[in-house]
């Protein structure tokens, strides 16, 4: 249905055509608009910006058919989150979309213990206008990479945009192709995993595979075998929370220096793979996962655009040490 704009906000009126007793509002909001991520949408509803019928409703609703949700997006507010004169690596910018080299380290967006030094603040310092649809806290931020996740990040600078490139997104239209290292060897060159990721029953603060998560997929291809290690070209072809990391570990080989998926995994290793393994971890100086490559249509002009990221120096200086010392 149609789109408008009240009380300073982006307004849009949707009508629930088909009811399914497995989704929550938050979900069914996330999957009507690409541009909303499932938690965005729960925020939105948590804030009584989202009306079933004119009646603010809770997270828990469920749809039925013939039902209007209004859902009102508020307009960013630059107070929320501070600019800040940080460095930032732009690899790409016009009036539509940035690209950024992110480093390791930064948080992308402000949160509880993190209220400044991101990627956010950097952003609203270097870059005039950024897209509101993310929220006050994430202004622009299209998908995100974990704090010691290094490499291409995309950012929308205004509505439109973001809308297109969540949609993109959504229908994996925006290839996304990572380097990593992962402990021991794949049983193949190549390997599909292919398993539904949700929250940790053991531990809400971690990922899991967990029967009844949402979809996953991650395809990897090995680049070189190193002695008790793999270096790995990654594409994902979904975008769950520490998906990378989650199902590579899951199929037993976590991403090397992972301190939540693969704490201290090389001691695992024996034999004349344990002294290499050990003074591998210690040259490793955070998670050894880099956004290398970043491939889309841009969402005004419709120009397919291809970046690269090198690997960067610790990263690099520890692949080069794996090369040299090539037996164990």
């Amino acid at each position: 249905m149609g789109t408008g704009h009240e009380g300073g906000g982006r307004i849009r009126r949707l009508e629930v055509a088909a009811a399914s007793d497995a989704t929550r509002l938050d979900t069914w909001l996330a999957e009507q608009l690409p541009e909303l991520s499932r938690s965005r949408a729960a925020q939105l509803i948590a804030a009584g910006n989202v009306r079933v019928g004119g009646q603010a409703v809770k997270k828990s609703h469920r749809p039925e058919p013939g039902e209007i949700v209004e859902i009102e997006i508020p307009p960013v507010v630059a107070a929320t989150a501070e600019a800040e004169e940080l460095p930032l690596s732009i690899v790409w910018e016009d009036d539509d979309i940035v690209v950024v080299n992110k480093p390791a380290g930064l948080v992308v967006h402000p949160a509880p213990g993190h209220p400044r030094g991101t990627l956010v603040n950097a952003l609203l310092h270097s870059v005039s206008g950024l897209s509101g649809i993310g929220g006050v806290a994430q202004p622009g931020i299209v998908h995100r990479l974990d704090r010691d996740t290094s490499g291409l990040l995309l950012v929308a600078k205004h509505d439109e945009a973001h809308r297109r490139l969540s949609a993109a997104l959504k229908r994996r239209e925006i290839r996304r192709r990572y380097l990593a290292a992962c402990w021991g060897h794949l049983r193949q060159d190549e390997v599909t995993v292919d398993a539904p990721i949700g929250r940790s029953p053991s531990n809400r603060k971690r990922m899991a595979v967990v029967a009844g998560g949402r979809a996953a997929r991650t395809r990897f291809v090995r680049l070189e075998r190193w002695v008790a290690a793999d270096l790995l070209r990654v594409e994902l072809e979904s975008g769950r929370t520490h998906q990378i990391r989650v199902h590579l570990a899951s199929i037993g080989h976590a991403v090397v220096a992972d301190s939540v998926y693969g704490e201290r995994a090389e001691r695992g290793m024996s034999g004349r793979f344990e002294p290499w393994a050990r003074e591998f971890a210690r040259r490793v100086p955070r998670q050894f996962l880099h956004a290398a490559e970043l491939e889309f249509e841009h969402p005004m002009t419709r120009r397919r655009l291809s970046f690269e990221a090198e690997l960067p120096r610790d990263l690099e200086a520890a692949a080069e040490w794996a090369r040299e010392h090539a037996r164990g």
